[in-house]
């Protein structure tokens, strides 16, 4: 969280520094050197200004961290996706770290790989540079370029104009990264034999972005 988040955040707010400091409990000369960028804002403190502030998740601290693919249908659900909305208790995480975990993931449940579109289309004003600079560090970035074109599908078909213009700024970035290498969609256990099938069967993007999946946007719960 940059200092200017967090004056712009208590602003909103209509906060004084004086109860903001109260609320965070911190001191006001504290929170006054926060928003002057003269000390780091923690990822503890960051989540805590999320909170007395009402940000929304995208304000969240963006620290990679491994998610367990047990976890993280929980994490989808504490972000509102109506798939797993019976699941509870799971602790609100920024939704590029959700996704940079679940893209990362060696072997992830398909209904939980199908949530991932979503998440980008309800949260396309996330930290993209951060997110496509860590997948890049990882090779991951076919994945990502290849939900982030589903997301993009699926925001033109709802009519979110605005989703689907900065969905489509995302795709040319990671398409100038795009590796020539094949991978599948977070499921490295697939069988030769399964890998063989879907090298026929893949639909057109998924063949563009090199993967091994048959996923496409028409078949998500939630694209109608």
């Amino acid at each position: 969280m940059r200092p200017e988040q967090v004056r712009s955040a208590r602003h909103a707010n209509g906060l004084t520094q004086q109860q903001a400091a109260k609320r965070l409990r911190i001191s006001q000369a504290y929170l006054a050197m926060l928003e002057r960028g003269r000390r780091p804002v923690t990822p503890k403190l960051a989540s805590s200004i999320a909170r007395v502030c009402g940000l929304g998740p995208t304000a969240l601290p963006l620290e990679f961290e491994h998610i367990d693919a047990a976890a993280l249908a929980a994490q989808l659900a504490a972000l509102g996706y109506p798939g797993f909305r019976h699941l509870t208790g799971g602790r609100r995480k920024n939704p590029a770290v959700v996704l940079l975990a679940a893209i990362l993931a060696n072997d992830v449940e398909v209904r939980v790989i199908e949530a991932l579109p979503w998440l980008i289309v309800e949260y396309s004003d996330l930290d993209w540079e951060w997110l496509i600079r860590e997948v890049k560090l990882r090779d991951a970035q076919n994945r990502l370029g290849f939900l982030v074109t589903l997301a993009r599908q699926v925001a033109e078909k709802r009519g979110n104009s605005v989703a689907s213009v900065s969905l489509c700024r995302v795709e040319g970035d990671l398409d100038r990264a795009r590796l020539v290498r094949e991978d599948t969609l977070c499921q490295a256990s697939l069988s030769d034999a399964e890998r063989r099938w879907l090298r026929q069967v893949r639909p057109p993007a998924a063949l563009y972005w090199n993967l091994l999946t048959d996923l496409d946007a028409q078949s998500l719960p939630y694209a109608a």
